[in-house]
């Protein structure tokens, strides 16, 4: 199969649907990754788009060679587009806001953006899913849960020793949540520990490319750029060597299965080789890394939810499905239509471009009672689309579930007066909520 970043059709930017429902309204840009930056999610506009135009149409500027998109915020909307692979492809457009041909990011990092599972339609995305389902079982899990457990504790321990020299207080993304989901990745896919602080920092690179190569206000020194490329360089031959390794010295790893993948009895490209390993650390990082903090601000935010849980450890379960809904770590998908089709009254034609904001059908009043509350005992707490529906649910989510109640579990037991200090920031990026600093007080 060819790479699908040599095949992508050049997005137009010219394009205007013969005919839009619904007006737009004013008080934020989905486009702007720096509103992002300030706000995290805008959960008050996304209540307002539902409201008054839950289907809208998003032209961005002419100087742009990307296309427009219509925007779904209401849950049943966003749940029948993902549902309907046929109709909505990730193939023709890929699953991010836009692709540029004028991009001044790397040409490698533009390609496996798009070349990797998460992009492909049938008959290419469900065979690479099964080829990779040995490593989400039930059973996996479990034993992966193991290790898990010591790794919490590790990363707790040193929290406490640097909390107190410090008034109680540590920032829990640098400390906790960016770490342990990066720790059960390595584990899942084979890296060795001297390697693992090296995907940290690249991972935190990659979270800044959108914002480094679409910004042309961005105000970044040349150093910066620098450092950026170099690292991005670096990550990719990393990758190549680790992958080649494994085709001769193959493990029982993730990256294994990576390496010997076949695609129409071909070994796959080497840009889907470099999409396949970072899809696998990016999604499976940002998610529980996001959901991994936004938590703790949720218990904060929502004391009594969090006494509950100190009172019955055993609601965890509860816990992680609303914590998500709330959370949304993975804020929208793109589609392309490819067939003539109607959401909320809106038509929408064949080749037209489609995001699917999981926060806001996450929040949706017409689903979920009082959405903006956290309840652990609502009726539909499974309900939420956090991790997608359909033909691309995420793969990982039992991975990413199986981290967030390990722990919290522990957290709650070893700090029940752990709580939020009010101080955070947001990574400027409105493809993942990204946390980058969440102070806690761990209340000893």
């Amino acid at each position: 199969m060819d790479p699908l970043s040599q095949t992508i059709t050049a997005e137009d930017n010219s394009y205007r649907p013969p005919h839009i429902k619904y007006q737009v309204p004013e008080g934020f840009d989905l486009m702007d990754i720096k509103g992002f930056e300030a706000v995290g999610q805008p959960h008050e506009y996304f209540h307002k788009l539902r409201a008054a135009a839950p289907v809208s149409w998003w032209q961005p500027p002419e100087t742009t060679d990307v296309a427009g998109f219509w925007s779904l915020t209401r849950y049943e909307d966003v749940k029948k587009c993902d549902l309907d692979a046929k109709s909505f492809s990730s193939q023709e457009g890929g699953i991010l806001m836009g692709y540029s041909e004028k991009s001044s990011g790397p040409k490698r990092l533009r390609a496996a953006a798009l070349d990797s599972m998460i992009n492909m339609d049938q008959p290419f995305h469900i065979p690479l899913r099964m080829s990779h389902r040995s490593f989400f079982t039930p059973d996996y899990v479990g034993q992966l849960q193991k290790r898990v457990e010591g790794e919490v504790d590790r990363l707790l321990d040193n929290m406490e020793a640097l909390a107190a020299k410090n008034d109680g207080k540590v920032d829990m993304v640098t400390n906790f949540s960016e770490w342990l989901p990066l720790y059960t990745l390595c584990e899942m896919l084979g890296i060795d520990e001297k390697d693992r602080p090296k995907i940290v920092k690249w991972m935190h690179y990659l979270e800044l490319a959108q914002y480094i190569t679409t910004d042309p206000d961005a105000n970044i020194s040349p150093l910066f750029v620098a450092k950026f490329l170099w690292n991005i360089r670096q990550m990719f031959k990393f990758g190549q060597k680790i992958l080649a390794d494994r085709r001769k010295n193959p493990r029982d790893d993730l990256l294994t299965v990576i390496a010997t993948t076949q695609v129409d009895g071909e070994p796959m490209d080497q840009s889907y080789l470099d999409g396949s390993w970072l899809l696998i650390i990016f999604a499976g990082n940002d998610t529980t890394r996001n959901s991994l903090s936004g938590t703790m601000r949720l218990l904060t935010q929502f004391p009594e939810q969090k006494q509950m849980l100190i009172d019955q450890p055993n609601l965890m379960p509860k816990l992680v499905p609303e914590a998500l809904r709330l959370v949304s770590p993975v804020m929208y998908m793109r589609r392309t239509a490819k067939v003539e089709s109607e959401f909320s009254g809106q038509t929408i034609l064949p080749g037209e471009k489609v995001l699917m904001w999981y926060g806001a059908a996450n929040r949706d009043p017409e689903v979920f009672e009082n959405p903006d509350q956290m309840d652990m005992h609502r009726s539909n707490v499974g309900d939420h689309l956090a991790f997608g529906t359909g033909p691309h649910v995420c793969l990982g989510q039992r991975i990413a579930i199986m981290q967030l109640q390990t722990a919290y579990a522990r957290i709650l037991d070893r700090f029940p007066n752990v709580h939020w200090t009010g101080n955070q920031r947001h990574a400027p990026n409105n493809f993942v909520h990204a946390i980058s600093h969440l102070e806690v007080n761990l209340g000893k």
